[in-house]
C-alpha cells in the first residue's frame, strides 16, 4: 500500500491502517522466530517510512501548512540572539569548501540511516530476551514521531534560509553542506540517493535522528558500558552534526530529546496492555496453526 497509494489513489487512511496491520498480521500468521522478529520491525518501518512521506505527497498543500517561524525564535533565544547554526558556521567554515571535519558530521548524518537498525539488531545478537522490549522502545520513537510531522510540519534551517525567513536585514546564509559534499562524493549517483531519502523535507520537529540516536544509546548501556560510550559518542556527534550542518535547529534535539524520555519511561508502565495483546495474538497465532 506506500508503494501504490499514489499510483493507484489508495486513501492516506486505508495505506495507514492498512500498513499498519501488516506487522499484527504476521505475528498471527508465522510462528515467532528470530526471523519473524526481524520481519515484524521491518513491517513496522515501511508503515513508519509511509506515514513520513504521504504528508508530502502534495508538496504545494504541505508548503502552506508548514511552520517556519517559531523554531526560529527559539533558536534565536538559545543563541543568544543568533541561532546555533549561524554561530557555527560562521566560526569553523569556509564558503565554497567542506573541510574534514565537516566531512566527518556529513558522514556521522549518513550513518544514521543504519543506526537505530543496527542497534536493535545488535541488541538481538547479544541479548535476545531483551530485544522485544529494545524493538518496542526504538520503533515506538519513530511511530510517535511521525504523528508530529501530520500535525506540526515544521521547516528545516537550511529551508528558512533559502526562503529568506532568517534574514534580519543583512542575509544569514545557511549552507547545506550535506548536499555539497554528497554531489563531490557521490557524483551522479547523489541525485537518485537523495530522491530515495529525503521523502519529506519539512519534518523537522522533533529530530528523529537525536530521539532515535538518543534511545540507541540508552539500549546499548543496557548491554555493557563499552556498547553504551559508543552510542552516548554517536549521539553527542550526531547532534553537532545536525545542529552544523543546518539540518535541524538546537529547539529540533530538544524536541526529539524529550521523544526519546517519555517513550523510555512511559514503557515499563505500558507492560500490562503489552502484555494483553501479546497475549490475544498468541491466541489467533494457536488457532491459525491448528
Amino acid at each position: 500500500m506506500p508503494a501504490l497509494r499514489r499510483r493507484v489513489g489508495i486513501p492516506r487512511p486505508v495505506v495507514l491502517v492498512g500498513a499498519g496491520l501488516a506487522p499484527v498480521a504476521l505475528c498471527v500468521a508465522v510462528p515467532r522466530s528470530r526471523a519473524r522478529d526481524v520481519a515484524v520491525g521491518t513491517l513496522n518501518m515501511w508503515a513508519y517510512l509511509g506515514a513520513y512521506e504521504m504528508p508530502n505527497d502534495d508538496p504545494e498543500r504541505l508548503a502552506e501548512r508548514v511552520l517556519v517561524d517559531y523554531p526560529i525564535a527559539i533558536d534565536r533565544a538559545i543563541g543568544l540572539g543568533v541561532p546555533p547554526t549561524l554561530r557555527l558556521q560562521r566560526a569553523f567554515s569556509v564558503p565554497g569548501a567542506v573541510n574534514r571535519f565537516e566531512r566527518v558530521l556529513v558522514w556521522c548524518h549518513w550513518m544514521w540511516f543504519a543506526v537505530p537498525h543496527a542497534t536493535v539488531a545488535y541488541v538481538l545478537w547479544r541479548a535476545p530476551d531483551r530485544f522485544p522490549g529494545a524493538a518496542a522502545r526504538m520503533y515506538g520513537v519513530f511511530d510517535v514521531g511521525a504523528v508530529f510531522y501530520w500535525a506540526i510540519p515544521t521547516a528545516p534551517p537550511w529551508y528558512a534560509a533559502a526562503r529568506g525567513r532568517l534574514d534580519d536585514g543583512v542575509p544569514l546564509r545557511v549552507r547545506r553542506m550535506m548536499i555539497e559534499y554528497g554531489e563531490q562524493f557521490w557524483g551522479d549517483r547523489w541525485g537518485a540517493l537523495y530522491d530515495v531519502l529525503g521523502g519529506n523535507p519539512l519534518a523537522a520537529m522533533p529530530s528523529l535522528h537525536f530521539a532515535t540516536s538518543l534511545m540507541g544509546a540508552h539500549l546499548l548501556s543496557e548491554i555493557g558500558p563499552v556498547a553504551g560510550a559508543v552510542g552516548w559518542a554517536y549521539a553527542a556527534t550526531l547532534g553537532v552534526a545536525l545542529v552544523y550542518l543546518g539540518e535541524h535547529y538546537a529547539v529540533d534535539l530538544i524536541g526529539g530529546a524529550a521523544l526519546a524520555e517519555g517513550v523510555r519511561v512511559a514503557a515499563p508502565r505500558l507492560v500490562p496492555a503489552y502484555g494483553r495483546v501479546s497475549s490475544a495474538l498468541q491466541a489467533l497465532e494457536s488457532r491459525a496453526a491448528a
